[in-house]
């Protein structure tokens, strides 16, 4: 289809945060055109209308029921470019992304070398947007080659080119640093994206995980593989292997907690939007619940704003029991106790979106212990199934999640099936069964907790700016 070239998609169940019900969508210029519910979404009565709009020769595509929402947007990946494309490079990260319904991606900058420069940022940014398969915007870290001290790059930056910088990864040691680097971001509209670990306690927690990561090469335990029998290792090693990795764990749960509190009360001063990245745990929500509590009621600081994502491996593994205790992703998988506060965040609204931290590693460093999931192919799988199946919110609830609340995030105008949006859509069949078999995925990196579940809900089609990409 060329780029003047309408697209006319109908015989759809249309759903988006406000919409769930038949309908067509005309496209023009990879914009939404028109809308059409109900008994106007016939092929005919559509067709009559888009002749009238001069929309002659339109090409049609029978979504044969399907369901049509805005495609994706994911706060938070890694695509691992430059410099580690043995783990993943742009085009299998963006066939990952369009497999997974995703249309707009917000890379992080802990790469070789790592992304700190404006230049190096809109180099990677417009190499992956010139591939016309998704929209990318990548970060920039907000110290200098994450060296901890120097935040003059952000004074380069635009909101327009860079809407977001981040140091993920891990967090930026000095409190004093923070505080200057969100003071920079804040005076340019820009979100300063955390991830929350206390430094010195992540420091303190990974002798534990080597210990145990050291226990599980010894017996020949694969990292990385969650359901693998290893009926031959004693049971006093399973005991050290799990109990190392629990006391990890549950240092790393006190590393988040004050690091987030700590980026929320810095942010307030700086006068700053802070996004925490992947919250897991329940104290961690509730600061940010506070936060946001503050804001409504007009006690906090005119340009302070704050915003939450949530991973779908947080949402749908609880990781204090076998076999996911040994499912090594920063932060870790969390008690059943954070599993449900974190949903229930998502509820009740204080947390705003889905990111995926999608993090793909090559089967050899996964065997090192390497933290970290592919998840952009089973993203919508497992909120679906998790969110819509098991706890009652709707697809539209869904679809302003993982679509709309991002989307207003960024300032881009996507997320919504609605005249003048963005024409990027996902067909998925939300009831559809389908096993997770990593050898399939797209992406370079095979690790996932998931593999061999079952999970509800299927991407059939990806379309971005009006083509379709998948």
């Amino acid at each position: 289809m060329s780029d003047s070239a309408t697209l006319i998609i109908f015989n759809a169940h249309i759903v988006d945060s406000n919409t769930d019900c038949k309908g067509a969508v005309i496209v023009h210029d990879g914009l939404i055109k028109s809308v059409f519910l109900g008994q106007a979404a016939s092929r005919e009565a559509v067709l009559k209308v888009s002749t009238a709009f001069g929309c002659d020769g339109a090409e049609f595509f029978d979504a044969e029921g399907l369901t049509l929402m805005p495609s994706f947007i994911d706060m938070h990946a890694h695509f691992r470019y430059p410099g580690q494309t043995q783990k993943e490079d742009l085009d299998s990260g963006l066939a990952a992304a369009v497999a997974g319904g995703f249309g707009t991606l917000v890379l992080m900058p802990n790469t070789n070398p790592v992304v700190s420069t404006k230049e190096l940022g809109l180099a990677v940014k417009n190499e992956a947007n010139s591939k016309n398969l998704a929209r990318v915007f990548q970060t920039v870290s907000i110290t200098k080659d994450f060296d901890g001290k120097d935040t003059s790059g952000i004074d380069e930056l635009t909101s327009e080119e860079f809407p977001v910088i981040s140091e993920d990864g891990h967090d930026v040691a000095s409190a004093a640093v923070m505080f200057e680097g969100m003071q920079r971001a804040g005076k340019r509209g820009i979100i300063v994206a955390c991830h929350c670990e206390d430094v010195s306690l992540a420091q303190a927690a990974k002798p534990y995980r080597q210990r145990a990561l050291g226990f599980m090469k010894q017996f020949g335990i694969p990292a990385g593989k969650v359901n693998v029998q290893t009926p031959n290792v004693p049971e006093s090693i399973d005991f050290e292997i799990d109990g190392n990795l629990t006391k990890a764990n549950s240092i790393l749960a006190l590393a988040e907690d004050t690091a987030t509190e700590r980026n929320i009360e810095i942010a307030k001063l700086a006068g700053c939007h802070v996004h925490i990245c992947h919250c897991s745990t329940k104290i961690s929500m509730d600061a940010v619940r506070r936060a946001k509590a503050e804001i409504k009621a007009g006690l906090a600081p005119r340009d302070f704003a704050c915003t939450v994502e949530v991973t779908p491996h947080h949402l749908g593994l609880t990781g204090t029991d076998a076999p996911y205790l040994r499912a090594l992703v920063n932060p870790p998988l969390r008690c059943e106790e954070d599993r449900r506060a974190v949903i229930e965040a998502l509820r009740d609204g204080t947390a705003d979106c889905i990111g995926t931290d999608h993090a793909p590693h090559t089967q050899d460093d996964k065997a090192a212990g390497s933290p970290g999931f592919t998840g952009l192919e089973t993203a919508f799988a497992v909120c679906n199934s998790v969110l819509v199946r098991n706890e009652g919110f709707t697809l539209s609830q869904l679809s302003k999640l993982m679509s709309e609340n991002p989307a207003k995030i960024l300032k881009i105008k996507s997320g919504k099936i609605a005249p003048g949006f963005n024409a990027d859509f996902v067909l998925v069949n939300p009831t559809e069964e389908w096993v997770v078999n990593p050898v399939a995925f797209k992406s370079k990196g095979k690790s996932t907790p998931l593999e061999g579940r079952t999970l509800y809900g299927k991407v059939h089609a990806t379309f971005f700016a009006g083509k379709r990409v998948y």
